[in-house]
């Protein structure tokens, strides 16, 4: 059995820790980000690891970083055998990668060394990935360095959204840290270097990113509108309203009868269960969409009060 610190904040980082709770081990505190405001009323509101660490009786640590002594102390204090680090959001300087007596590992929802970073999800979607995953790496002081501990694979379909592949790393990762547990505790892994030749970086997402530009193919807005669900969500504006576009797959143009001389980003058809717009390469069908102040909802019911034919998306009003 194993003395565990468990370190994460959002829902990815549940499941592992559900999974550690549920083992042998004994998770002897919590580490995650300070409570952040949330909802409209700004609330302050603990992050998902914090709840589920309360639930279970387990001690929970917020610190802002570890620059303080106090802090570092605190944690060094607590004796563990092993660290496990999951979306946490705080680099962990050297002072505490080395105190736990087998060191700190990371949950990182990447093959390694593809997509090191913080937002690995959306940009394995985004370049058009098939086939992304789980890497369990031995941390050091760089940004996913370290060496690779167990590797576990996963398909990424052609209609997957980020909201459910992260969903599917997220059962992964608890699984992948169970399986290789005993040999943690046994020190019988033999670590695997990441080739450097290889490395590709998951920049953080900006909200910019989700405005869609019509003069670009189908298949990357595609891509662009899979990636973007649930956060920041792709947009573009129908009647000077901006128009959040939750999902969408690229058709084929033979099928509907258009004006050859259509635009990018004008509506070209329209049916009971979406509406087709030219982009720069090909044709999209939009079959969710959000317009201000509503839910997301079908294509459909838009098209009930709506009618978007031949109308322009993405002008902006002059």
């Amino acid at each position: 059995m194993l003395k565990i610190i468990y370190a994460g904040t959002p829902d990815f980082s549940v499941a592992a820790l559900q999974a550690l709770i549920d083992s042998e081990h004994e998770v002897v505190a919590v580490y995650t980000q300070p409570d952040r405001p949330a909802g409209r009323g700004r609330k302050l509101t603990p992050s998902p690891v914090k709840q589920l660490a309360l639930e279970n009786d387990i001690a929970v640590y917020q610190p802002l970083n570890f620059k303080a002594q106090q802090d570092r102390q605190q944690l060094i204090d607590l004796k563990a055998d092993l660290m496990v680090v999951a979306a946490y959001g705080l680099i962990l300087p050297e002072a505490i990668l080395a105190a736990p007596r087998l060191g700190c590992i990371n949950i990182h929802a990447s093959i390694l060394p593809r997509w090191r970073g913080a937002a690995p999800i959306q940009r394995a979607i985004l370049a058009g990935d098939k086939e992304t995953g789980i890497t369990i790496m031995q941390m050091d002081i760089g940004l996913d360095t370290g060496d690779m501990l167990s590797k576990s694979v996963c398909e990424i379909n052609n209609d997957m959204t980020a909201s459910q592949l992260h969903d599917r790393l997220m059962e992964m990762g608890g699984r992948a840290l169970m399986e290789i547990m005993p040999a943690i505790e046994n020190q019988t892994l033999e670590p695997e270097k990441q080739d450097e030749a290889l490395v590709t970086y998951a920049e953080k997402l900006q909200k910019i990113e989700a405005k869609i530009n019509w003069q670009h193919s189908a298949e990357l807005i595609a891509r662009q509108i899979r990636a973007f669900n649930a956060w920041p969500v792709s947009q573009t504006v129908y009647d000077n309203k901006v128009m959040r576009i939750w999902q969408a797959h690229v058709v084929d143009a033979s099928e509907l009868t258009a004006s050859n001389t259509a635009q990018p980003g004008q509506v070209i058809a329209v049916q009971k269960k979406a509406f087709y717009v030219m982009t720069g390469d090909g044709v999209l069908a939009l079959t969710e969409i959000q317009m201000p102040g509503k839910k997301p909802m079908p294509a459909a019911a838009f098209l009930n009060a709506h009618d978007p034919a031949s109308k322009i998306l993405g002008l902006e009003a002059e």
